[in-house]
């Protein structure tokens, strides 16, 4: 067989074979450790691909400093699942394009149990309060209610997830606990001592390298993920009830919140690099009433 055939023969089966789906990088928010957020969130990449005919593979990160130190570098991904500051921060820099996002709104409570109920907010001072670590939604907005540099909590940064958190007030190795409002409602026997101001919910973005069409697909594909009720548990895992269409306006400024983060520049002209204004915060510190007795963990 000359060397013509055999070319011919090549071109001919390259040309037949049917095309392969293209692969595409989803990143999350390492609320998880690595191995266990594959088991939260792969469910969802894995019906992204029964539905779109496209491959989607998890980025994960072993912490929230790797996080944000890969995010201003611009580490290469296709497509984000992130608080709306994180989404925002893509689109002024990366030109990400927000997909869909979590139809209920971002809160976060500070959880105590009732024996630190009287004392409120303040009462916290100098006493355990654990969190995610920074540049994290949670840990954020623990230094909205904390502003005076000499009348702080111990922040400990030490759980693996916000769900870790909760437990350890259980078990007496905090005091309080800084969580999303989803898992906060979980946990019926722990005192909401303070709520956060709300956030639009967490975002699906894409890059600007991912096809329009891709984009659509993913997009349609997730609006109708609550509809199916064979994928309860998919949803349920991301803390969710459902996707509703985003948009970019939605997030702007929500960036502001890493004004104060270890390595942050604004973009020069924007509204991110003007100081922020001021943010109400009785209502958020009010202590709330004692919750009824605690039944068990």
């Amino acid at each position: 067989m000359n060397r013509l055939t055999v070319l011919a023969i090549f071109l001919a089966a390259a040309f037949s074979a049917p095309a392969f789906a293209a692969s595409y990088t989803v990143s999350v928010e390492p609320n998880y450790p690595p191995d266990q957020a594959v088991q939260v969130y792969q469910p969802m990449l894995a019906y992204l691909d029964k539905a779109t005919g496209q491959h989607f593979v998890l980025k994960t990160y072993p912490n929230y400093h790797v996080y944000w130190r890969d995010l201003r570098a611009a580490a290469p991904t296709d497509f984000a699942f992130e608080e709306a500051h994180f989404t925002d921060y893509r689109i002024n820099r990366q030109h990400f394009t927000p997909l869909v996002r979590v139809a209920d709104p971002t809160k976060f409570t500070l959880l105590v149990d009732n024996s630190m109920v009287a004392g409120g907010v303040n009462g916290l001072i100098g006493r355990r309060i654990v969190s995610m670590s920074a540049p994290s939604l949670g840990y954020l907005l623990l230094g909205e209610l904390y502003k005076n540099p000499i009348a702080q909590p111990e922040i400990q940064s030490v759980a693996a997830t916000w769900k870790d958190g909760v437990e350890m007030v259980f078990s007496g190795e905090t005091d309080a606990a800084m969580v999303p409002s989803y898992i906060a409602t979980t946990y019926p026997n722990l005192v909401p001592l303070s709520e956060s101001r709300e956030f639009m919910g967490r975002a699906l973005s894409a890059g600007p390298t991912v096809p329009a069409d891709v984009r659509k697909k993913v997009t349609d594909a997730m609006l109708v993920l609550h509809k199916d009720n064979s994928l309860y548990d998919v949803i349920n895992e991301l803390g969710a009830t459902q996707f509703v269409p985003a948009t970019a306006a939605e997030y702007a400024g929500s960036e502001r919140l890493l004004r104060d983060v270890f390595g942050y520049s604004p973009v020069p002209g924007t509204a991110a690099a003007a100081p922020p204004p001021p943010v109400p915060t009785a209502a958020a510190t009010k202590p709330a009433a004692p919750a009824k007795k605690k039944t068990g963990g």
